[in-house]
């Protein structure tokens, strides 16, 4: 999952505003006002916005959490209208939203923290603070023939120091971290470049067939300490505690509604 869709509050006045278009509001209504019906269109309309930020289709967990985040954003609108924070407003959707927000914001109330829950905190986000291992490497574009022959004895000539002229472009990568070699180019790549020995032209899959690379060198991880950024995890902690508050109040609030989905048997 990517880490805009991990951080705890995106989803609220921002994110579903972003999510999905208005115009699917009036789609995903029911004539009871109690009772929320989710459209399929909010599913597809998802799937189009995960798909366009990360070059993939969401898998069933993410679009669960996508939709959540409708649904979320559906109840705090009917409890803005309910409470009437819509008045003298010009009745968009957003707004409604973030003055609802507001109410449950002034109904959360930050609790006690040591240095024990702190460093508990910390150990379970390691992955958001310790540096990952980086990859320098390059690829030898081609022009013309990109076959897998072609991209085969390139890779020889490279390798071998063949002279001639190479009908190749060159782009080089620096620090890059196993996460985006996975986003840019597929798992099966960045295994295949983390164990390519350095200095040496390869075949490698990807997502669009094989490219041609050569892994330059890899900085080794390094785990975060605590201590040098304990202000920065007592700031995040502080969010997400706050955060988790807000879903848990929203939550609450949305018991009073049935949730259906289009399609579902009534």
């Amino acid at each position: 999952m990517p880490a805009w869709l991990r951080e705890p509050m995106l989803h609220f006045a921002v994110l579903g505003a972003a999510l999905f278009a208005l115009d699917h509001y009036t789609s995903a209504q029911a004539d009871d006002p109690r009772t929320i019906v989710v459209a399929k269109s909010v599913a597809d309309e998802a799937k189009a916005l995960f798909r366009k930020s990360s070059n993939r289709d969401p898998n069933a967990d993410e679009l669960r959490a996508l939709t959540s985040r409708w649904i979320d954003n559906e109840v705090l609108y009917r409890e803005g209208l309910a409470l009437q924070v819509d008045q003298g407003d010009t009745m968009i959707r957003e707004r409604v939203i973030f003055k609802s927000l507001m109410v449950v914001e002034s109904g959360v109330k930050l609790p006690p923290v040591d240095d024990t829950t702190l460093r508990t905190w910390f150990e379970t986000q390691r992955a958001k603070y310790d540096e990952p291992a980086r990859y320098d490497f390059q690829e030898a574009v081609l022009s013309g023939d990109t076959s897998e022959s072609a991209v085969r004895a390139l890779a020889q000539t490279l390798n071998t120091g063949t002279p001639g002229d190479v009908q190749a472009g060159l782009r080089v990568f620096k620090g890059r971290p196993h996460s985006n070699l996975v986003q840019s180019y597929g798992e099966e790549f960045a295994r295949a470049l983390n164990e390519a020995p350095p200095g040496e032209w390869r075949a490698m899959p990807t997502r669009e067939g094989l490219r041609l690379m050569r892994l330059d060198g890899i900085s080794a991880a390094k785990p975060a300490d605590f201590e040098a950024l304990r202000n920065v995890v007592l700031a995040d902690w502080t969010d997400a505690t706050l955060a988790q508050q807000r879903t848990d109040a929203v939550r609450e609030r949305a018991k009073k509604y049935t949730i259906m989905f289009e399609g579902d048997k009534t």
